[in-house]
């Protein structure tokens, strides 16, 4: 039970960790998942989002905290909890993010952070079905295919874009990210490539390479300040493994921190109230949580094109399958979201700073029951907000849930671009490609049109997009978690690999930078091991 580099978590990070250390053959790895093997069917197939959305045995099925921000409710966080993670169980979206967003990070004084430092990470991790060029990688692990034969409503979306003033743009991963157009998505061949199915299966047959399924990990142990031994529970007993070179933490923007927290790695004053020594006092574990609100506009469909209406009829959906099993195509085949854009709320500014998820179905909450009606949604969210919330242990008890404060809303400026996103959305479906296909505005309702409706209405129905980040927070200065090597600062022999490293939000759907964030290191950590 001893190896060169214990893994907690085989998610989006964790899986591409397992590969690149393991690919030499020179050190023992050993990956640890909490949750099963992935052989449940709907994880992947793409459409089976809905089928996991609310599954206990491969999702961690969180809620936060009642939410001021939210007037007081509590918000359902999905995370995958099985191999692949998230990425097994996520929307499938494609996207990096905006190349300012690592400027950013770079700046933020986090050398090897900039977009031309990333860039390469993120073309060696594709394997895009439009082949490789200056943007895009052709022969990496992570499977990326386009929308084969897109709603009508998907197109018409894009188009009242255009009409709207804004411009179409075919790829949002490529010289520029804004306008509107079509996502790419996650797949290969009809099928979810996760980071298990893309990364991880490529290499299970390796003899370096060792995967621990139903291990829920409990803390990391220390000799002196050095990380050593990780400790996890399996089939009813605690369990020990030894680290000779490091342990490394890539359980997620939620449970990395919580992790640290539980190893004696946080706040002293939350540490001593759960009974917990204190190793290191670093309050910033668990702050700086980010994430994306997402504001969901339904409209009434005026005919029977939606994924509501192929659900209700029984032909439609015996189709829908033969589509699927015979031809590895159709609605089965490409997920909920189809169309998408990157938009600005209004003039002046240098860069997108809205968000759009469209999708040809709708119902009251992501993952939820479709209505029995012909209804498509447009999902808008703030790339960068600057609320900001934070995580923290219950108890001492690692099989105890962290409390999660996501703080939404909590500043002037998230609750104005909020409002503004709604008018925009607006704005779109007023045009003649989209408001021909609209009866009515199911939601929000056109009964509601000043600004304290609107932001009240966010405040009433906004939901997670599912990009929590920032916990572990990746910085020069002594107060921040990890440092640009992603070294756990304070401690040796630990590091955190995953979204909670982001100093700030990137600008679109996260699973594409954890990939990235996770190829870098496993360069990172392997020129240590040469040095």
């Amino acid at each position: 039970m001893e190896f060169d580099y214990v893994i907690v978590g085989a998610g989006s990070a964790g899986c591409v960790l397992a590969n690149r250390l393991s690919a030499s053959g020179r050190h023992r790895v050993l990956l640890l998942e909490a949750g099963p093997r992935d052989r449940y069917p709907w994880l992947h197939i793409p459409i089976g989002y809905a089928k996991t959305m609310f599954h206990p045995r491969y999702n961690w099925c969180y809620d936060t905290e009642p939410d001021p921000g939210m007037n007081g409710r509590s918000i359902y966080w999905p995370r995958g909890k099985v191999l692949g993670g998230s990425s097994a169980i996520n929307g499938l979206i494609y996207v990096r993010g905006q190349a300012e967003d690592y400027e950013h990070w770079a700046a933020l004084g986090n050398p090897g952070w900039s977009w031309q430092d990333v860039l390469p990470y993120f073309i060696r991790s594709e394997r895009n079905e439009r082949g490789g060029d200056a943007f895009h990688g052709e022969d990496g692990p992570q499977g990326v295919s386009d929308v084969g034969r897109p709603n009508t409503l998907a197109r018409a979306f894009i188009d009242a874009c255009v009409e709207a003033g804004y411009p179409a743009n075919p790829d949002f991963n490529g010289e520029s990210q804004e306008g509107a157009g079509p996502y790419q998505l996650t797949t290969w061949q009809g099928r979810r490539c996760s980071s298990a199915t893309g990364y991880l299966k490529p290499a299970r047959s390796r003899s370096n390479l060792s995967i621990e399924t139903g291990a829920h990990v409990c803390r990391v142990g220390f000799s002196g300040a050095r990380a050593n031994t990780v400790v996890f529970r399996q089939g009813g007993r605690e369990k020990t493994v030894s680290a000779r070179r490091e342990v490394i933490l890539s359980a997620g923007a939620l449970q990395s921190p919580q992790l640290l927290q539980l190893s004696g790695i946080g706040d002293a004053d939350l540490l001593k109230r759960h009974g917990i020594e204190v190793l290191l006092d670093r309050p910033a574990v668990g702050q700086n949580l980010q994430d994306h609100l997402q504001v969901r506009v339904i409209h009434r469909c005026n005919e029977p094109l939606t994924t509501n209406d192929d659900m209700r009829s029984l032909w439609r959906k015996l189709r829908m399958g033969m589509q699927y099993v015979f031809q590895r195509s159709g609605p089965m085949a490409v997920g909920i979201n189809q169309a998408g854009a990157f938009l600005r709320t209004r003039s002046g500014l240098d860069r997108p700073d809205i968000q759009f998820h469209f999708a040809a179905l709708s119902a009251d909450l992501p993952g939820a029951p479709l209505h029995d009606f012909p209804g498509f949604t447009a999902s808008v969210c703030q790339l960068r907000p600057t609320s900001r919330g934070y995580l923290e242990i219950e108890s001492a008890d690692p099989m105890a849930r962290p409390e999660i404060h996501p703080g939404y809303l909590s500043t002037e400026n998230d609750c104005r671009i909020v409002v503004d996103a709604l008018r925009v959305t607006r704005r779109i479906a007023a045009q003649p490609a989209l408001s021909q296909y609209i009866v009515d505005e199911y939601q929000p309702g056109q009964q509601l049109q000043s600004d304290e409706e609107l932001l009240k209405f966010a405040r009433d129905t906004g939901v997670t997009i599912f990009h929590p980040s920032g916990t572990c927070r990746m910085g020069p200065d002594d107060e921040a978690v990890v440092d640009a090597a992603l070294k756990v600062r304070g401690v040796s022999g630990l590091r955190v690999v995953d979204c909670s490293i982001m100093p700030t939000l990137v600008s679109g759907n996260t699973h594409a930078p954890a990939v990235m964030i996770a190829e870098k290191a496993s360069d990172l950590i392997q020129a240590d091991a040469g040095n």
